[in-house]
């Protein structure tokens, strides 16, 4: 065993492993958990230079998934070198390192220890109190790592400057793709994206793709969301997704966004926290997904966007709201749709619908404009606030908001095209499908809230003798409201302590859960997905 430093920053590698026949056996039943999905798309209606944009565009992206292997495991080669079992290594590639995402993220790679809480964003042997005495104007930005000098004392190291040669040749070939470009406004995002990932000052390049417009191609690159960071959720990992607009869907729901207003004022929380307006510009957009590169790549996959995460540009833009229905469709066939039939009550199955599924995702990301974003008793934004639980407790009020935004619109007959019954029973199941992530994660965290929080309200019952679920219909609407509620306050008051209570005693799985999830995992249905993607793959290339 040895110590192998990276700028202060400590992994624990392991030079030599032993695989025995049992291990071998498990290591192909966890690569066989995740359904291939091919990622692809009819690109009949883009233009020349548009065909001409997305090879340079995939080009760029592997370089976000190059960078977040030296955030999440740096000495991926040394390790990958070691690993002689084939299965092993698919399943540290599927993982970006030798921690299971989906299992708590415990390590399957003898010897390379527990994951760092704080990934590679702090020095291994920092200490909370250190940091808190550490004197710097940019220790929480999102675009510095925290690294120590020769003396041994914490310093800040800008993205831009400790990834640079990376982010130059990003930043180039975003350029290249901007001269090919015929649309004003994506080619005016990628320039000033290029410009940002060498100044680690994104928001002119926010406020752009906010702006985009009659732009077939939508492109999302650099350092995005800080689900990595578990010490205080302010460092963000490198990703990139290529997408294709599917006009037709998107055209369907463009006429949500201009009731974000009405929606935040019929919250059920008190006035003081819901004084905020939701962005104006806010889009719903729904796209094929052609790549996903780095962060988003890793453990489950994304099937819905919800960004600028700056609440600046929030503010002044709104958000955009990407579904990715091809990613959805995927999960929804092969993974929920077969675990329903095993934990949903019969009675209940016919309202599984991917539509409601659809609608239950779509509607999770408008709920995260939705709320407040600065807490109304000056203890500032409610991320800085909550630190390490904020990103738990925002996916959690997220999916919980959403789904009160649907019973709202339903309510008023602006959303009926199905019954509103489809909407929760459909919720419920997908707490299974996603709980099944682990409850280490934030997402995982989040569902464990809503399971527990359901169960003590009795929003559903779980027969002994069949052991399946089955969700009653207005205590459910009662326990989203109530528990919304609770979420909002949390939030609006900045409320760590009562944040990390809610987290501490609901958002773990209980033993009987784990039983039932067993026969999910023992009928062999995927957990996840994992894809076939490229520009070979969509047909650019040979």
């Amino acid at each position: 065993m040895r110590l192998l430093n990276i700028t202060g920053i400590f992994i624990l590698s392991s030079l030599s492993y032993s695989y025995s026949q049992n291990n071998t056996d498990l290591m192909k039943n966890k690569v066989n958990e995740y359904a291939v999905v091919k990622l692809t798309a009819n690109i009949s209606n883009l233009s020349e230079s548009e065909k001409q944009i997305l090879p340079i565009l995939f080009e760029a992206a592997q370089l976000m998934d190059e960078l977040y292997w030296i955030q999440a495991c740096p000495n991926k080669e040394e390790l990958l070198a070691n690993i002689k079992d084939e299965n092993t290594r698919k399943f540290f590639m599927i993982n970006y390192g030798p921690w299971e995402h989906l299992n708590n993220n415990k390590p399957f790679v003898e010897g390379v220890g527990n994951k760092p809480d704080g990934s590679n964003f702090y020095p291994l042997n920092m200490e909370k109190e250190e940091f808190e005495k550490f004197s710097s104007s940019d220790k929480t930005s999102w675009y510095t790592i925290i690294s120590r000098n020769e003396k041994g004392e914490l310093i800040t190291i800008p993205y831009s400057k400790f990834y640079n040669e990376k982010l130059i040749k990003a930043s180039e070939l975003l350029k290249k793709a901007a001269e090919i470009s015929d649309n004003e406004s994506l080619k005016k995002y990628l320039k000033l994206r290029a410009d940002a990932l060498l100044s680690n000052n994104y928001f002119e390049s926010d406020m752009a793709w906010m702006n985009l417009e009659n732009n077939n191609i939508d492109f999302v690159i650099g350092p995005i969301e800080s689900y990595n960071d578990g010490i205080y959720g302010y460092k963000t990992s490198f990703e990139s997704f290529i997408l294709l607009k599917d006009n037709e869907w998107s055209n369907k729901l463009s006429k949500f966004a201009v009731l974000l207003p009405e929606i935040q004022k019929s919250l059920p929380v008190d006035e003081k926290y819901k004084t905020e307006v939701p962005g104006k510009d806010s889009q719903l957009g729904v796209y094929e997904a052609i790549c996903y590169a780095g962060d988003c790549n890793a453990g489950s996959k994304t099937i819905a966007i919800n960004l600028p995460n700056d609440k600046n540009v929030n503010e002044q833009k709104g958000t955009r709201k990407l579904q990715l229905k091809n990613s959805i469709k995927a999960k929804f066939d092969k993974i929920l749709l077969p675990m329903s039939e095993i934990l949903i009550d019969d009675s209940q199955t016919k309202n599984i619908k991917f539509d409601a599924f659809f609608e239950n995702i779509m509607f999770h990301e408008v709920a995260h404009g939705l709320g407040v974003s600065k807490t109304i008793n000056n203890k500032g934004t409610v991320s800085d606030a909550l630190k390490d639980l904020h990103t738990s407790l925002e996916e959690c009020k997220a999916d919980i908001l959403g789904l009160y935004i649907v019973t709202y619109l339903n309510k008023n007959g602006k959303l009926n095209e199905h019954e509103l019954i489809d909407n929760y029973v459909t919720f419920l199941a997908g707490i299974f499908r996603s709980v099944r992530f682990g409850a280490a994660s934030s997402h995982g965290k989040a569902n464990m809230i809503e399971f527990n929080y359901f169960e003590k309200n009795e929003a559903f019952t779980r027969d002994v003798k069949t052991g399946k679920y089955k969700m009653n219909f207005e205590k459910m609407i009662e326990a989203v409201s109530s528990l919304g509620k609770s979420l909002l306050t949390i939030q609006g008051n900045g409320d760590y302590e009562g944040g990390k209570k809610i987290l501490t005693e609901m958002g773990i799985m209980k033993p009987q859960l784990e039983q039932d999830l067993q026969k999910v995992s023992n009928a062999n249905i995927p957990r996840d997905i994992i894809f076939e993607q490229g520009d070979k793959v969509l047909g650019l290339s040979k």
